[in-house]
């Protein structure tokens, strides 16, 4: 008994010593490498927003004499936000409305109609769906700015150009977001909950939204938050459909603000801190969301 012992000791830290190792995180080589990957990415995506803050700090000459990555001795901030605020008897406010309508809107009918969607191909079973499935797959593949000249002629039949419908409409279409939802509904509603409901006397759109939008609201967020970056930041669609100034969005407008910045250089004043005016609402709603957001993407992920 005795002999055995330490041969069971030896076993035991041999087997401790594999758990560890299959501990998720890896040697502290591989986490030093993967944190280090990890700043860097944080630091591609942070370092523009940093500028874009200093800048909107400065006047022009000061955006120009002064270093870049750090601020001026005078700070200008306010009086640049109210020069963007009442310009042009405050057209940025319109921009910024016409994009908040675009976004808003457009993110929560694409959701409502990719839940729909793909609810429908995850749960129904139908001739085609394979079929119809494979089609939507095939417009995720399809860039919008190869669509976008088609959708101008066929706008400008319908006598729909230059409107708030001809920058709305294309956006209610989200084939990502009907593709995640398929995936999501197939693995998040169940199938007796489902019958168990119909037995009751509910109806099939009764059923879908108590039962298939409660549970797929992680993907439905995520799908949002896709959508409303999109539309937001979407400039050759209404690049191409408006003509109007008043139906720009924030995109629009500002490229149309830094064009004029040869001509008068006070356009740099009011396009950085336009720019800083619209990553504002995207910020809010990524801290604001990002729980959701992260469930979404890793729903189903795990096999339990």
């Amino acid at each position: 008994m005795t002999a055995l012992a330490p041969t069971s000791a030896r076993t035991a830290r041999r087997q401790d010593r594999a758990k560890n190792k299959a501990k998720p995180g890896g040697t502290p080589q591989s986490r030093i490498i993967v944190t280090g990957l990890l700043v860097v990415a944080a630091l591609y995506f942070l370092v523009p927003v940093y500028w874009v803050v200093v800048a909107a700090t400065k006047s022009t000459e000061d955006l120009f004499a002064t270093n870049g990555f750090w601020f001026a001795e005078n700070i200008n901030l306010l009086s640049n936000i109210t020069q963007v605020l009442t310009y042009d008897g405050g057209i940025f406010v319109r921009w910024f409305a016409n994009s908040v309508f675009y976004s808003g809107v457009g993110g929560l009918i694409a959701t409502y109609f990719a839940a729909a969607g793909g609810y429908a191909l995850g749960k129904y079973v139908f001739p085609g769906r394979e079929l119809v499935f494979g089609i939507v797959l095939g417009g995720v593949l399809v860039p919008a700015t190869a669509t976008a000249l088609p959708l101008f002629l066929l706008f400008s039949q319908l006598g729909m150009a230059n409107t708030y419908a001809s920058v709305l409409i294309p956006s209610l279409v989200s084939p990502f977001g009907l593709f995640l939802c398929r995936i999501y509904s197939t693995a998040t509603v169940p199938d007796s909950l489902m019958e168990a409901a119909r037995m009751d006397g509910a109806g099939e759109l009764r059923i879908f939204h108590v039962i298939g939008l409660r549970a797929m609201v992680p993907a439905l967020v995520t799908v949002f938050l896709f959508q409303l970056v999109g539309i937001w930041n979407n400039y050759f669609l209404p690049l191409v459909m408006l003509a109007d100034q008043d139906l720009y969005p924030i995109t629009l407008g500002l490229n149309n603000w830094l064009a004029q910045v040869d001509r008068l250089p006070e356009f740099y004043e009011l396009t950085t801190g336009g720019v800083l005016l619209s990553v504002i609402p995207l910020a809010i709603a990524m801290i604001v969301l990002q729980r959701y957001w992260r469930g979404g993407l890793t729903a189903g992920a795990v096999k339990e």
